[in-house]
Parts: C-alpha cells; sequence; structure tokens
C-alpha cells in the first residue's frame, strides 16, 4: 500500500481496470455531465447482490449514464429486466447507448421524466420488483422509499446511495431541504418495522434493506 493512499485507493488497486465501465465514464465527459457516477466498488457490490438474491425484475431510480445499470444488469439472468428511471431525455439515451454496448441493450427499459410520475404509471401497470437501487435526486429519497415498499415483492432488496452527502448530512448546521430529506431516508430506513436494515459508511453512506 502507497503512503497516502486511502483505504478504498488500495482495495480498487486489486481489480484490474474494467475497460467498458472505463468507456461509460469517458462518454459521461464528454457529454459535459455531472461525474457522479458510482465507484468501481460499488458497481461489483450491486452485481454481486443482484446475483445473490436472484433477483429478476430491478428499479433503478436515477439513470445517469448509465453506469450503475450496467453494473445492476451484469448480475440478471436470462429472464431478467432492468426498469430505469430518469428525469432528463439526453441522459436515458446515453444509458442505453452504453448498455448496448455493453450487450445489455435487450434487459433494460428506460421511463423517462418525473420519477414519481413514472412509479405511479408502474404501479398502475401492476410492476412488482425485487430490486432497488435508488440514486436520484435526495429530496424526494423518502417517497422513493415508500414506492420502493410499496411495489416490492416479499423480500425485495433497496439499496440507497449517498446517505451522507458528503458529510453534509453530519453537519448540524445543514438545514436544506435535500439534507433533511436525506437524514429522514436514514431514519426511516433504520426503524420502519416493514424492514430490516444495515446502513454502511462505505463510499458516499449505503443502506441495504430487506422488505419483510
Amino acid at each position: 500500500m502507497e503512503a497516502g493512499q486511502s483505504a478504498e485507493q488500495y482495495m480498487e488497486g486489486l481489480y484490474p481496470e474494467d475497460e467498458q465501465l472505463s468507456r461509460v465514464l469517458e462518454g459521461i465527459r464528454a457529454q459535459d455531465m455531472p461525474q457522479i457516477s458510482i465507484a468501481p466498488g460499488y458497481g461489483r457490490l450491486l452485481t454481486l447482490l443482484v446475483k445473490m438474491t436472484g433477483a429478476r425484475q430491478l428499479l433503478e431510480i436515477g439513470a445517469l449514464g448509465g453506469y450503475s445499470g450496467i453494473c445492476l444488469a451484469r448480475g440478471l439472468g436470462e429472464e431478467g429486466r432492468l426498469f430505469s428511471l430518469e428525469l432528463k431525455q439526453e441522459y436515458a439515451d446515453l444509458a442505453h447507448r452504453h448498455l448496448r454496448e455493453a450487450g445489455l441493450g435487450d434487459r433494460v427499459e428506460y421511463r423517462v421524466g418525473e420519477a414519481l410520475h413514472s412509479l405511479e404509471q408502474l404501479e398502475r401497470e401492476g410492476r412488482r420488483f425485487d430490486y432497488y437501487f435508488i440514486d436520484a435526486d435526495k429530496g424526494n429519497y423518502p417517497n422513493y422509499l415508500e414506492w420502493a415498499i410499496r411495489l416490492a415483492n416479499p423480500g425485495a432488496l433497496i439499496v440507497g446511495d449517498n446517505l451522507l452527502m458528503r458529510g453534509k448530512t453530519l453537519n448540524a448546521s445543514e438545514r436544506g431541504n435535500a439534507v433533511t430529506k436525506m437524514r429522514e431516508f436514514n431514519e426511516r430506513i433504520a426503524s420502519d418495522p416493514r424492514l430490516e436494515s444495515v446502513l454502511l459508511p462505505a463510499y458516499d453512506g449505503l443502506a441495504l434493506a430487506r422488505v419483510k
């Protein structure tokens, strides 16, 4: 381990570069999109969790450029399906292009627009899910959590990102809507009787919850 190297940097250094995901990051940069994709180790975790749970119906809230979508879809079997909700058409288009390049384009369906509206539509269609990945606008995290439970098959897994919001969640002087709602999300994950959960301080904070 090199001097000054973080624990995450050390552990990431044990794995070879994932060229497919590196191309996704390049595509995001080329489009001047926010460079806020999940870390490589986090992506490997998402893939493992899909495989370990045997999830077949996945719902991703927040597609960005497709990095997490690839990681999720990699864990699916032939019959699996990823639904991805994205506010912006151009982001969904880039994400879908990246999944097609990864050979996974036929396993994903994008719904573009406000996620809460898309969730209402999915309920009207009778959709139910085995696995959720929440990584979108922070002010709606409590709403997304409630929808995840509402549309869950028994035993569904809910994964939530950015619980710490780069330290803002821990700072009592931070009282904006997004950080307030994130604190509410964290508290509900920890206390909701419908869930079994753990909150991890890894990366920028990670929630794992199982719907009873």
